[in-house]
């Protein structure tokens, strides 16, 4: 039987095979590799497009006005809900000053864009100053975001008893004697308080001054002592006062009457027809605040809402229960710049 020599292990391997083998390696070499650059450049696109843990320090709550009023309630009533649900301290800090601007404006250029400063947001700087001041230190359409719409309030005109009067007539009647001359109080230049006041000038033919104090606790407060004799104020704040009998209240500023007080007529019904003032509050952050945090926000504020003993206490001082999405309170932000804006050119009222 012919014998087949076996190979020799030296002997020479045919070109093919050995450009085979080598193909072979070098796939086995590469796997791995390839392996570890997928993995990596997956683990880097997570890295880069996870959203960053909110909160993860103590949160600012700044309220552009002075402690005391309806503004710095609201904030003060939402910080242990806010706090106990977010899981980080919430601290309300007190920015007065310029008619809500310096507080606003802090938010607006100086704050982190992360989420841990909140600006309680109000129908005064964000969409009335625009247009009273020549010239805004912030603005409220680029430089802040939107959170959520927190109240929408009517305002009552109310006076001291000393002064006299008990209806609206009454009071217009008063005022166009100018005997005595008639000032009334607002929470600062550019509150709704404030431009309420100037269109009741306006639309009544009347001309009381206007006394801006820093918010609208001290204006209350001098009102209630009889250092002034009239002021618009919402109606959550002075209701204890008028339910006592120590201002009498002339007429409301929204287009129906305020649950609270059925029997006070709304403006028009007293006698100045077209008349009609509304003002708001939300939660604003600074521009550049991750989307991902805005939407906790949001949820956070909507799920304090549906809590029906918070609920209560909310309405008890005079504003429905609004929430909401952020865009909701986007798209009024911007249409109240421009109606109230237009009430502010059309009533002459500036500031320099």
């Amino acid at each position: 039987m012919q014998q087949h020599p076996t190979p020799h292990a030296n002997a020479p391997v045919p070109q093919a095979r050995r450009a085979t083998r080598r193909a072979a390696i070098r796939l086995a070499l590469a796997v791995p590799t390839t392996w570890a650059l997928a993995l990596g450049s997956a683990g880097h696109a997570v890295a880069q497009t996870a959203p960053a843990a909110f909160p993860t320090k103590t949160i600012r709550f700044v309220v552009p006005y002075p402690p005391g009023g309806p503004t710095d309630l609201m904030a003060r009533m939402l910080q242990p809900e806010l706090q106990s649900r977010l899981g980080v301290t919430v601290v309300v800090d007190n920015k007065g000053g310029a008619g809500g601007n310096s507080g606003s404006a802090e938010v607006a250029k100086q704050a982190p864009a992360d989420g841990h400063t909140l600006l309680l947001a109000a129908s005064g700087p964000m969409a009335v100053n625009p247009s009273l001041y020549a010239s805004m230190p912030f603005n409220p359409l680029t430089d802040l975001v939107p959170v959520v719409q927190l109240s929408a309030f009517p305002l009552v005109l109310e006076v001291h008893p000393s002064l006299g009067v008990k209806t609206l007539p009454e009071l217009m009647a008063l005022a166009k004697t100018g005997k005595p001359v008639l000032s009334f109080a607002s929470a600062g230049n550019g509150t709704p308080q404030h431009l309420a006041g100037e269109l009741f000038n306006t639309m009544a033919h009347v001309k009381m001054g206007h006394i801006p104090y820093r918010g609208a606790g001290p204006a209350l407060n001098d009102l209630l002592g009889g250092q002034v004799n009239v002021m618009f104020d919402i109606v959550g704040s002075s209701l204890p006062h008028i339910q006592s009998g120590k201002l009498i209240p002339l007429a409301v500023t929204s287009p129906e009457r305020a649950k609270v007080l059925p029997n006070v007529p709304t403006m028009a019904e007293a006698g100045v027809s077209g008349y009609q003032i509304t003002g708001w509050h939300g939660i604003a952050v600074r521009a550049g605040t991750p989307q991902a945090t805005v939407d906790k926000l949001n949820a956070t504020v909507n799920a304090i809402f549906k809590d029906p003993a918070f609920r209560v206490k909310w309405e008890a001082i005079g504003t429905p229960v609004v929430a909401g999405t952020a865009a909701d309170f986007g798209a009024l932000i911007k249409s109240d710049a421009q109606r109230l804006g237009k009430l502010v050119r059309d009533a002459g009222v500036t500031m320099d």
